[in-house]
């Protein structure tokens, strides 16, 4: 077994001192820029991980995280908050912490559990996933002092989210719709209809907009369903009828629906269901997402960011999503 990575073996990889390799960690200003990249190119290599336990006695904090994990779904568009929880645990023992998870029926349920677990369990912070409109999570955290940052923007009528005084990464997903419409007309389709979710989900109307914002005046075959994969195949049907010749959707569980009625369909989140019956999709890149968030805790909670997360300073990071274009689907058109 390789012996564990230590501050000593950091500093003669760096070909530096352990103070040095210190201040890089914990006071990165008080070094050079050329020393700060050696000896982080050094802790990259060597693996090294800062001692959790000395710092809980030199800061007196529990270096625990908070996170609620939602109901399960349908099996197909929780995968992505699965991947993200995953990398989330990955990225905070980069920095130390550890994830504490717990779970609500909603967010009065969550919210309750904020009360409780800062008590009973000592939690540093929370991060948030499923933003809406109207969410009261951040409000009772601002109004408690207490750390967060979420994987999701605000979403609340008539505020900027860029004016928000809170932490947040999300993921452009009207620009991942706009990309997924602009394909699909690319291939040759004139009525490209968007299957998607009622009005009021800010994810949602988001990807709705970006399939406006490339059709203009033709942007009228819209269907707005509960997610699922029976309501969108339903809803497709209707589409179809009504003389869509390809789909635009607002989840892979409304498009593997539509994928029963047509091959020409993008879904979005691009999950393994998706991958498997080689349906294009919408990727969000959850791994960058759950990095930022960690960084964003880190520096909130004024603990070093360690080199191997982002080293942005802002507040609020939007992500690009990628198309991935699948060119051979496996048919799942009934007979």
């Amino acid at each position: 077994m390789a012996e564990r990575a230590t501050l000593s073996s950091v500093a003669e990889r760096a070909g530096t001192s352990r103070q040095t390799v210190s201040n890089v960690l914990n006071a990165p200003e008080r070094v050079r820029p050329e020393t700060r990249d050696r000896v982080r190119a050094a802790i990259e290599a060597t693996g090294y991980r800062p001692h959790v336990a000395a710092r809980q006695l030199r800061t007196r904090r529990s270096m625990n995280v908070g996170l609620r994990l939602m109901p399960l779904q349908d099996g197909i568009n929780g995968s992505i908050l699965d991947a993200f929880v995953h990398a989330l645990t990955e990225n905070a023992a980069h920095a130390g912490y550890r994830l504490v998870l717990f779970s609500a029926p909603d967010d009065d349920g969550e919210i309750a559990a904020y009360d409780e677990l800062l008590e009973t369990a000592d939690l540093d912070a929370f991060v948030l996933t499923s933003t809406h409109h109207g969410d009261r999570r951040t409000r009772w955290l601002l109004d408690h002092g207490v750390a967060f940052a979420t994987f999701g923007r605000p979403w609340s009528a008539g505020t900027d989210p860029r004016d928000s005084v809170h932490h947040w990464v999300d993921v452009d997903g009207r620009l991942g719709a706009a990309a997924a419409t602009r394909h699909l007309r690319d291939l040759g389709h004139e009525r490209i209809g968007f299957l998607g979710w009622p009005a009021g989900s800010g994810a949602g109307d988001e990807r709705r907009a970006g399939w406006r914002d490339v059709l203009g005046a033709a942007a009228v075959l819209d269907e707005a369903v509960t997610d699922g994969v029976r309501q969108g195949s339903d809803a497709a049907a209707r589409l179809l009828a009504a003389g869509a010749t390809a789909l635009v959707c607002a989840s892979d569980s409304l498009a593997l629906g539509a994928f029963h009625r047509t091959t020409a369909v993008v879904g979005f989140d691009d999950t393994p269901v998706a991958a498997a019956v080689g349906l294009s999709s919408v990727a969000q890149p959850v791994e960058a997402a759950a990095a930022h968030v960690v960084a964003m805790l880190a520096r909130a909670l004024g603990d070093p960011v360690p080199p191997v997360l982002p080293s942005t300073p802002d507040r609020h990071v939007l992500l690009e999503p990628r198309l991935v274009v699948r060119d051979e689907p496996v048919s799942l058109a009934h007979p």
